[in-house]
């Protein structure tokens, strides 16, 4: 019944019901778009829906997600993936109503057979080279149909069907075996190398798939001489095509110049010049992929003017050294190499662009690609300045015992002196590979899997900071990092990344970050110093700005009164109002905080607080305007002044009275002693609750016997029942686990309901791609 079905695909008369299990995968989609143009009824299914079923849909595909047995009913064909086992619900429905099973590359044989085949084959490059060919012969007039395994902008779709042209060029899958079942009228052989373990036992049985493609070729076999395999099993075969950089090949080519987006090179048929090509993608790996599209093309009458035209204008396939991002002081690229030769030559390219470093994000592809070649993984990275590996992407793999990211982290140690981490999560990879860019930096991700997705998202971010940046360095100076961990810049040593981190050093730069931040849509936070914040391990979505220098940090005195900068420390207003004999201040001389921190949230100590000093408070409004206000115009409670909940203070006066040395001596010597006996030495957030009344927080922990209890590495302090101190490893989310164990053991034994002092901000869940 298979064969049948086969053939009345091969001869085009019938029209089918066919059915595509895994249909959102690249080489499915490409095949029902073929099927959908030759007017077959087509359905499809997967376990995901993605940008080419959303498109297939709109051509005509019925598409079933999630996946279920009813879907094949009545179909003619089943057709599935290399990805879909026994098992698969579809699947099992087809066979046991006996429905024909077809594989993909069988289907796609029956089809191509319908025209003059060329099938584009080898380890790595098809399919770059299988688009760059499409193109090349449909510049030249050829009218090509074609099957690639991307989407390729330039050509439409991954894969097109035309009435009119004679050729059919496809990308041949040599992963498992099904090379054979093609019976093209050419083919193009890049590169035979040991991969795909997995299935084949070695090299050797991989070279015998390749030399059945070859015996079943029965026009050009054009081949790469720079590889000594395709070479052993091309040179010497009638009608055979060679290419490389010798005169002795039968197309070679001889570099000009190799340029961040092009490479520009003399193209030799023999001894014979035939001219100049700029390629419009870079990389000398791709001049080789083009020179076998040029071969065949040549080979099909196409004329030199026309390749050239062609090759000019190309520009590549999504995720072949593709560009995501080029700005001012960042470059990202992505790729998707997955095997060391392809891994080398596509950071040989990178590192032609001449960036000041180039930083590496590789997620390897198959347990069992990594632990057969991991040696040569080792050698593959030597270009390499910074290196983050991720966790193995499995595709239909199981996992094997050992093997992992570090199994090439390993490799890479043994091999070189590249900076390498450990980033199993593409989150963490995120994160780290954020916090350590600087400008002048490269990166490219590469893997077969969904590595590309960290990409897209510092692309994004990037843009975004870049024009803080230069919104910055219009008035002055400012640091902007992206995903910076938030437990560099608490007291408590706690808190996941700030998606945005700013620094501005004027107060005119922090009005304009904040019209763009506002306009931009992005949510924003202020924080001070983090004495008294507790950030979730979530991180913050959004801008996170720290005005903590320049203007910020601006102390002076005028009589009894401090003008102070939002970013000034409390310990340094209280030695400047020493400096000038002015008494009142003494009690911030212990706060490990800032004045914004501090009039946001009227904090004190010793019987003061913030706002029996304010004479005036300047902010930034809603409005994007700066504006002044009295002590009297603002209304202040204790802990909390709501006016700067949504106004950003950007300055304050305040004012203290006259007093002698001695008398502000004693007052801090009292305030340190007090600390010292009260106050616990750790990372600590400051007090965690509010005082409920009738008894102070510390009092009402200590009394209900939770001192010294615990939740992970995050635990109540002995000397003081209002202090939780991280022991080194807590997270957020172990603080504020043990801060509703208090609460409810406060309301269960006193009745007494505990309110936090402490701010909590941020997010439960790390933020998404």
């Amino acid at each position: 019944m298979t064969h049948a079905v086969l053939s009345l695909l091969k001869e085009g008369r019938t029209k089918m019901r066919v059915h595509l299990i895994g249909v959102a995968g690249s080489g499915m989609s490409g095949l029902a778009s073929l099927l959908l143009e030759l007017g077959h009824s087509v359905s499809g299914s997967d376990r995901v829906s993605t940008v080419e079923t959303t498109r297939l849909q709109k051509a005509g595909l019925t598409f079933h997600c999630p996946q279920h047995d009813r879907e094949v009913d009545g179909a003619d064909m089943v057709i599935y993936s290399s990805a879909v086992k026994p098992g698969n619900p579809a699947y099992e429905a087809a066979y046991k109503q006996g429905i024909p099973l077809v594989r993909r590359a069988e289907a796609l044989a029956a089809i191509m057979a319908r025209k003059a085949g060329v099938v584009v084959a080898g380890t790595h490059g098809k399919t770059t080279t299988s688009s760059m060919t499409a193109h090349v012969l449909r510049v030249g007039g050829m009218r090509p149909s074609h099957y690639v395994g991307a989407e390729i902008p330039i050509l439409g779709s991954n894969a097109h069907w035309d009435d009119e042209g004679e050729l059919f060029v496809a990308e041949g899958d040599e992963s498992d075996g099904t090379l054979v079942n093609f019976q093209p009228r050419h083919a193009i052989i890049l590169n035979i190398e040991a991969e795909h373990l997995d299935f084949y036992e070695d090299l050797d049985a991989i070279k015998v798939v390749f030399r059945q493609l070859l015996e079943k070729t029965s026009g050009f076999s054009v081949y790469c001489a720079e590889d000594p395999v395709a070479t052993e099993l091309c040179h010497g075969r009638k009608n055979g095509v060679s290419y490389g950089w010798s005169r002795t090949c039968d197309f070679s080519a001889e570099i000009i110049e190799l340029r961040p987006t092009q490479t520009e090179y003399d193209v030799y048929e023999g001894q014979n010049k035939l001219g100049t090509v700029v390629l419009g993608i870079p990389g000398k790996h791709n001049v080789l992929n083009s020179l076998a599209a040029l071969a065949m093309a040549t080979r099909a009458g196409v004329p030199f003017d026309r390749i050239k035209q062609a090759l000019e204008s190309f520009r590549g396939a999504r995720r072949r050294f593709e560009s995501k991002y080029a700005g001012a002081n960042y470059q990202i690229i992505d790729d998707y190499g997955h095997h060391p030769t392809e891994i080398k030559a596509t950071l040989a390219t990178a590192k032609a662009l001449k960036p000041k470093r180039l930083i590496c994000l590789f997620q390897p592809h198959r347990y069992s690609r990594t632990q057969l070649l991991k040696k040569e993984f080792g050698q593959a990275f030597g270009d390499v300045d910074i290196l983050c590996v991720t966790d193995v992407y499995a595709a239909s793999e199981k996992p094997l015992p050992g093997v992992s990211g570090e199994t090439i982290i390993e490799e890479v140690k043994l091999q070189s002196e590249v900076e390498c981490y450990s980033t199993p999560k593409l989150l963490q990879a995120r994160d780290l590979i954020a916090s350590k860019l600087q400008p002048g930096d490269l990166l490219i991700t590469l893997g077969a899997g969904n590595v590309h997705e960290v990409g897209g998202c510092l692309a994004k971010d990037l843009k975004v900071a870049e024009q803080i940046t230069e919104i910055l360095n219009r008035d002055g100076s400012g640091a902007v990092k992206l995903y910076e961990p938030l437990s560099n810049h608490t007291t408590i040593r706690i808190g996941g990344p700030a998606q945005f981190w700013i620094q501005p050093s004027t107060i005119n730069g922090f009005v304009e970050v904040v019209r763009f931040l506002r306009a931009s849509s992005v949510p924003i936070r202020v924080i001070g110093r983090g004495s008294n914040l507790l950030v979730r391990d979530g991180g913050i979505r959004g801008a996170v700005i720290h005005p903590s220098k320049g203007e910020f940090d601006e102390v002076k005195v005028e009589g009894n009164r401090i003008i102070a900068g939002a970013g000034a420390r409390l310990k340094k207003i209280a030695s400047a109002a020493k400096a000038a004999g002015i008494g009142g201040f003494e009690w911030m001389e212990g706060i490990p905080g800032n004045l914004g921190g501090s009039l946001r949230m009227n904090a004190g100590a010793m019987g003061s607080q913030t706002f029996d000093q304010v004479v005036s408070v300047r902010f930034l409004d809603g409005g994007g305007e700066i504006r002044e206000k009295t002590k009297d115009e603002i209304t202040h409670h204790y802990r909390s002044v709501p006016e700067l909940d949504q106004h950003y203070a950007v300055s304050a006066v305040l004012e203290g009275r006259p007093a002698d040395a001695a008398e502000i001596d004693a007052k801090m010597e009292a305030s340190h002693t007090k600390r010292r006996e009260s106050q616990p030495i750790g990372a600590s957030a400051g007090c965690i609750f509010k005082n409920p009344g009738p008894i102070p927080a510390g009092k009402l922990v200590d009394e209900l016997g939770l001192k010294k209890t615990g939740r992970g590495a995050a635990f109540v302090s002995e000397e003081h029942g209002n202090f939780i101190l991280n022991d080194g490893g807590a997270s957020a989310r172990d603080v504020l686990d043990l801060i509703n164990d208090i609460k409810q053991s406060a309301l269960t034994e006193r009745g007494i309901i505990l309110e936090t002092e402490v701010q909590i901000i941020g997010e439960e869940e790390p933020l998404g791609l």
